[in-house]
């Protein structure tokens, strides 16, 4: 069931990472785009580009006069085509008043149909087919790698939507998540295990902190919201507060590694370093952390692996808004690869279907790279007495 599940996504996947063009020759007429002499390309809007496009495809199919079988003609070409022609007159500016052929990716529908093989039902009317067989018997249509799929952030239009955003918000998450969770966890770990005496507190500590690695991830969400933006005041759907209450979720984790750590350590190791002479501080320090920090980083990798998959509490402190913009800061809007996912599995548009299976595939990839490092670090550091 496993090979199935991973199968269907693979099979399904593949396509979100390639995109489907169409050639067309573009005159970079200056009067269309009102571009006086001398001024800079990049400050004209991408809707004038627009008009290139559609002047392109009126020549490339002249007989198309009626004012809806225009629209559909200029359906099948993406509504980022402008935003490529501007960029590549900013480039070039020696192409103004040029024809260039130039590549242009096609809307949603036509490069789902358009990768299908042409077969099977589509949104597409036959009018519109029509078009695109005369554009592949042509040969006016290939296939590239979806760069823009790693390079730009969440759109409305499917052909136009990345995952830059979000895999930027994890990665801010994270090391937020890291630096909360890593040092608290670790010298709790080492408080019990070192330092503290048996007795009620500490008993009741250790219940509390096993009882936590149990509680559902969706209560986390609920502290998170309720602490950090209700009472705190942080900004709501930034990478600080997501960070923080994931750090809450892995910090049990951490602990628990931790202690798993240092209570391998044989014994006579720390009996050998105070008859020396060393503190208590000193023993902890000099043998029991390094000794036992091939454990504690296995632990943590794995409870970041786990943070990095976790939506329910992000959900409820309001990283499942729609983030076009790439995050600038740990306080800025942000929204993570999990949330993004289940962004793109809610939407109605059929071309969503593969930017969500595509994006399970980076983030599967990620998860195996993560456990993968866990553990080489334990086989390659792990001592045994």
């Amino acid at each position: 069931m496993l090979a199935l599940l991973v199968g269907s996504i693979v099979w399904r996947g593949v396509s979100g990472f390639m995109q489907m063009q169409v050639e067309l020759p573009i005159i970079f007429d200056p009067t269309l785009l009102e571009l006086p002499p001398g001024s800079y390309a990049g400050d004209v809007p991408v809707s004038s580009y627009q008009l290139l496009v559609k002047a392109s495809l009126k020549a490339a199919f002249p007989e198309v006069t009626d004012r809806r079988e225009l629209r559909d003609l200029y359906n099948l070409v993406s509504g980022n085509s402008g935003a490529v022609l501007r960029l590549a007159l900013v480039k070039r500016p020696g192409r103004l008043g040029q024809v260039k052929n130039v590549w242009l990716p096609l809307a949603s529908d036509a490069d789902l149909y358009v990768k299908s093989g042409m077969k099977g039902n589509s949104k597409l009317n036959d009018r519109q087919i029509a078009w695109l067989k005369t554009c592949q018997e042509k040969r006016l249509l290939r296939t590239v790698f979806n760069v823009d799929f790693f390079t730009q952030g969440d759109s409305r239009a499917p052909e136009r939507a990345g995952f830059l955003s979000a895999m930027l918000g994890s990665t801010l998450t994270l090391i937020v998540c890291l630096l909360v969770a890593f040092p608290l966890g670790v010298m709790t770990a080492v408080y019990l295990e070192e330092f503290a005496r048996k007795g009620k507190f500490v008993d009741f500590i250790e219940v509390n902190i096993n009882n936590l690695a149990a509680v559902p991830s969706i209560v986390f969400g609920l502290l998170g919201l309720a602490v950090y933006i209700n009472v705190m005041g942080l900004p709501r759907s930034s990478a600080l507060v997501g960070g923080m209450t994931l750090a809450l979720m892995i910090l049990p984790v951490i602990i628990i590694a931790t202690r798993a750590a240092l209570s391998s350590i044989p014994g006579s190791i720390r009996d050998a370093a105070r008859a020396l002479g060393a503190s208590p501080l000193q023993v902890v320090w000099h043998h029991a952390l390094p000794l036992s920090m091939p454990g504690i980083m296995t632990g943590t990798i794995l409870g970041m692996a786990r943070a990095i998959g976790e939506t329910a509490p992000l959900l409820l402190i309001g990283m499942v808004a729609f983030v076009a913009d790439k995050p600038t800061g740990f306080t800025s809007p942000a929204t993570v690869m999990p949330v993004q996912i289940y962004l793109w599995a809610s939407s109605p548009e059929s071309g969503f279907a593969e930017k969500t299976a595509a994006g399970i595939m980076v983030l599967l990839v990620l998860l195996l790279a993560m456990n993968a490092l866990a553990i080489w670090l334990r086989r390659k550091f792990e001592v045994r007495w």
